[in-house]
C-alpha cells in the first residue's frame, strides 16, 4: 500500500465519477466525486454500480491522511462502511462531515467511531458543497472564479477552523433515530 489515499483508492477502483482528482497547493492531493463503499457482486467481467457509495464527496489529504472529507450518505448506517473503507487515511484531528439523507432535518450530531470524530448533518434538498460552505463560513461568490483544486484548498483551510460543538451521541443511538432511506433523483456530483 502506498502513502497516498488517492492512489490507494484509485487502485481499489473506489473513486467514481471524478470531477477533480489530483494535487492541491494547500494539501498533497484532493478529490471531488464519489467513493464506492461496498461493491456489487460481479458476474464475469460486467461492471456494476456499487451497492453503497459516498456521494458528492470532497476531500483533501496531506501526508497520507485526510485533512477533511465531506460526503453524502443515503443512510447514517453507512457511516460504518465509510469509516471502515477509509480507516487507514483518517486521523483524530481531521474534520469529517457526513450529510445523511435519512437524518431528521432538525438533528445534528457528533459521532465518534474507533476514535475518529464525524460531524453528522441532515441533507434535505441542497448539495453537500452548498451545505458545507454555509457550515464553514465560505461565500460561494469568493470561490466562483477559482478552479476546482483552488476551491478544495480554500475549503480545506476553512474546514480546519470548524469548531461546531454538536451534541455527542453513540453510533447506535444515531441508527435508532434515523428514518427510512430517501434516494434523491438526479443526484449532483
Amino acid at each position: 500500500m502506498s502513502t497516498s489515499p488517492l492512489q490507494d483508492l484509485e487502485a481499489q477502483k473506489r473513486l467514481l465519477s471524478p470531477v477533480y482528482k489530483g494535487a492541491l497547493k494547500a494539501a498533497d492531493e484532493g478529490f471531488r466525486g464519489e467513493i464506492a463503499l461496498k461493491f456489487a457482486e460481479q458476474l464475469a467481467d460486467e461492471a456494476r454500480p456499487p451497492e453503497i457509495a459516498a456521494f458528492q464527496t470532497m476531500f483533501a489529504a496531506t501526508g497520507g491522511k485526510f485533512d477533511f472529507i465531506a460526503c453524502e450518505l443515503d443512510s447514517l448506517a453507512y457511516l460504518e462502511q465509510l469509516r471502515s473503507v477509509l480507516a487507514d487515511y483518517l486521523k483524530p484531528e481531521g474534520k469529517y462531515f457526513a450529510f445523511a439523507g435519512n437524518v431528521d432535518i432538525s438533528r445534528k450530531y457528533a459521532i465518534t467511531l474507533d476514535g475518529i470524530p464525524f460531524n453528522v448533518f441532515p441533507l434535505d434538498e441542497a448539495t453537500v458543497y452548498n451545505e458545507l460552505l454555509d457550515l464553514i463560513g465560505l461565500e460561494r461568490n469568493d470561490l466562483k472564479k477559482l478552479d476546482t483544486a483552488a476551491k478544495l484548498d480554500k475549503i480545506k483551510d476553512a474546514a480546519a477552523k470548524y469548531e461546531g460543538k454538536l451534541p455527542e451521541i453513540s453510533f447506535e443511538q444515531g441508527k435508532a433515530e434515523m428514518g427510512p432511506i430517501r434516494i434523491p433523483e438526479n443526484r449532483p456530483v
